[in-house]
């Protein structure tokens, strides 16, 4: 057995890893297949990130945060081991965009209630839970490096009947 500078397992890492790719093979297998039956997409992503690609008028409009939808129109979903390409429609506007998965800040089906929302910690942040979100779309502090995965609240994203 090695020993290694840390004594600790890097849980919140592992998590994120494994959330990323979960979010990978789902998008490829759209990609290949369309979206089956009701499933769609709510993808919020840092527009700041690296790696980021956005018309300019939606990097103007959505400074730190935006949200897409991948459900009734998209063109060209490309999926590879860094993120996603894909073509969406904005007000009959047909827009290219380009999200790193590392970019991702929440990932969520309404379809089936399942959501993801990535922490953003320091480096030698608490791994404590994140209190849960509000409801309200004020953006958190987005600055630090993703470091957490959790399944996210739904309720932001549900439509009232």
């Amino acid at each position: 057995m090695t020993t290694e500078q840390s004594d600790s397992i890097a849980y919140g890492r592992l998590m994120h890893r494994a959330m990323r790719g979960l979010i990978q093979t789902v998008l490829e297998d759209v990609a290949k297949d369309g979206l089956p039956g009701d499933h769609h997409f709510f993808v919020t992503f840092d527009t700041r990130q690296d790696g980021v690609e956005i018309a300019d008028w939606l990097r103007e409009r959505y400074p730190e945060e935006m949200t897409i939808v991948i459900q009734h129109w998209f063109d060209g979903l490309i999926v590879d081991d860094d993120g996603f390409s894909i073509t969406l429609n904005f007000g009959d506007n047909p827009e290219p965009l380009r999200v790193p998965f590392d970019a991702i800040l929440t990932f969520v089906d309404p379809s089936v209630e399942f959501g993801l929302r990535f922490e953003t910690q320091g480096e030698d942040g608490p791994e404590d839970e994140p209190p849960e979100p509000d409801g309200d779309d004020t953006p958190e502090d987005e600055t630090e490096d993703h470091q957490d995965a959790e399944v996210v609240s739904l309720d932001r994203f549900r439509r009232n009947h």
